[in-house]
């Protein structure tokens, strides 16, 4: 019956979702693509923006230029760096109260997912400035215009940049959740691969395989649509190609923006696809012991598509051809099982460990409560798990 349940609501959302006011962001491609920002933002009339960044990106300069930039075209800019990995609830209410005490009429999000995150958080409480963050948990709580928002990515991973979903984690009851709205899409999204020609490999890595996970939990679900189908397909086969040549040599403009593509592409289907249960253990393990959610999804990605079982051959099967491994007279499970051990062997290739460090026994009963209360019923996920099976994967995953 509740499985009944699950899978009804999410045919239900399936349908909504058409009639939804998706948006696509603007797209600045190609390098030094963030030199042309501060003219459209000139010439769209915005003269005073918050830029959301974190002390990462302000220590190694990254910024410079595009400040200096901003400062020709004669935009007032004010800066919040205080974003932490996983945003919380403090983050957001410091950036947006900077936000409203110099009166800006922008967004600018310059960094990973967290600083992007971070700035949709602003976004919506600037939107709704009566409505507190907890109250704007879930899905389509903010349902209002929001400021111009233009996302920066310094990282090919998150697809925030694409998405309608801000995470955000309370750091008083460790509790790491959603805020999902069409309105939350960025208006303006920056793939200047000059920006992540320096990331470091343990970053490329883990939001590599963050980008591949967003496509892949998309692509098994059931809630695709001929659009997500092919944003999954291109990003699946662009990370292949090119994930493992932007970690070995980084200054390979041509793979570095093969990433970014793919991670925007990635975003895009999940945004309108969904996930899946990787991403619900992962965000319980950022909440909890703040491990960084693209190094989570890695590491668990394998493992849960593993136990998945028959419900996820047929596409595995699929993204084991697209991608060329393995043999024309394989089966549909062997092809599926292949494309599994592709994943793990690209995860060895670039040192990303097995299993999670420091997850604490106490800890998994109420992380399988809220990963369930995540996932059930709004993920439409190949297979729905119980509680059983959830304490499982994090026996698995565990050190």
């Amino acid at each position: 019956m509740y499985k009944l349940y699950c899978r009804a609501f999410q045919g239900v959302m399936k349908t909504a979702s058409s009639f939804m006011p998706w948006r696509e962001p603007q797209l600045l491609e190609g390098e030094n693509s963030l030199k042309e920002l501060p003219i459209l933002m000139k010439r769209s009339k915005v003269e005073r923006v918050l830029i959301v960044t974190d002390q990462g990106i302000m220590s190694i300069g990254l910024m410079e230029a595009f400040l200096n930039d901003l400062r020709h075209e004669g935009i007032n800019y004010f800066i919040y760096d205080k974003t932490v990995p996983n945003p919380t609830i403090d983050n957001i209410e410091e950036a947006f109260q900077m936000y409203t005490a110099n009166n800006c009429q922008g967004i600018v999000a310059f960094g990973g997912g967290s600083p992007i995150d971070c700035a949709k958080g602003v976004g919506a409480r600037a939107a709704k400035p009566n409505k507190s963050i907890p109250q704007m948990k879930g899905i389509f709580k903010v349902l209002k215009k929001m400021p111009p928002l233009f996302a920066i990515p310094t990282t090919a991973g998150t697809g925030s940049e694409a998405t309608l979903a801000a995470v955000v984690s309370n750091s008083k009851t460790h509790e790491k959740y959603a805020i999902m709205d069409t309105s939350l899409i960025p208006h303006y999204a920056v793939l200047d691969p000059l920006l992540i020609v320096n990331l470091p490999q343990h970053i490329t890595a883990a939001t590599g395989i963050d980008a591949l996970t967003h496509a892949v939990e998309a692509y098994i679900g059931k809630s695709n649509t001929k659009e997500t189908t092919h944003y999954c397909l291109d990003a699946v086969k662009l990370i292949f190609e090119n994930l493992y040549e932007s970690y070995s040599n980084g200054t390979n403009i041509q793979a570095r923006s093969n990433m970014q593509k793919a991670a925007y592409l990635a975003g895009m289907a999940f945004t309108r696809a969904y996930v899946g249960y990787v991403h619900a253990i992962a965000h319980t393990l950022g909440g909890f012991y703040s491990v960084p959610h693209g190094l989570a999804n890695a590491i668990i990605l394998p493992y849960v598509l593993e136990y998945y079982g028959e419900s996820v051959h047929k596409p595995l099967a699929e993204l084991a051809e697209l991608i060329g491994i393995g043999e024309p007279e394989d089966t549909t499970q062997e092809k599926a099982v292949k494309f599994i051990e592709e994943i793990k062997k690209l995860n060895l290739k670039m040192e990303i460990p097995k299993k999670v460090d420091g997850i604490v026994d106490s800890d998994i009963p109420v992380m399988v409560e809220r990963a369930l209360k995540e996932a059930n019923p709004l993920y439409p996920v190949p297979r729905i798990l119980n509680k059983e099976d959830l304490v499982n994967l994090y026996q698995l995953i565990k050190e």
